[in-house]
């Protein structure tokens, strides 16, 4: 596995990788008219490929050739990290590659200066919660934000 910057040429991967993670994780709360119109807006391959060019898409896992996971965010105030969209091909989870990316993506921001990391978080996600509390994230009592120092 190697994990890199996004190119152009993963834009197809990260639009099917992002569309399916989120509608996995909103499966059952929003109806499918609403997932589509959601899915088609945040996406869509021009913005997806957009955000790679304008570094939104951080990081990208590969295997063999394959896009198999991204994570993308900003350092959207001094010291703040934020994480934006992170999502893992469901073939390829709990492999280990939520871990590897995100420790690519918080080891950049803290060279650049973030102390602390927050996540927005779909209520009710059985994939992503999990994954950020043991990462040592905690929920926010404002909001459905999950944060660490970092």
């Amino acid at each position: 596995m190697m994990i890199t910057k996004p190119i152009p040429e993963h834009t197809e991967a990260i639009s099917k990788i992002c569309s399916d993670g989120w509608r996995q994780t909103v499966q059952g709360i929003y109806d499918e008219e609403y997932q589509a119109k959601n899915v088609e807006y945040w996406y869509n391959h021009k913005k997806v490929l957009n955000d790679i060019q304008n570094g939104t898409y951080t990081h990208v896992a590969i295997i063999d050739d394959q896009v198999v996971g991204t994570i993308g965010g900003v350092l959207s105030k001094e010291g703040v990290s934020e994480i934006y969209v992170f999502y893992i091909d469901e073939t390829y989870r709990y492999q280990g590659i939520g871990s590897k990316l995100l420790d690519e993506f918080t080891a950049e921001h803290k060279k650049n200066g973030a102390t602390v990391q927050y996540a927005s978080v779909q209520e009710g996600n059985d994939l992503g919660i999990p994954f950020y509390l043991s990462k040592g994230f905690k929920k926010s009592d404002e909001n459905d934000r999950y944060w660490r120092y970092i």
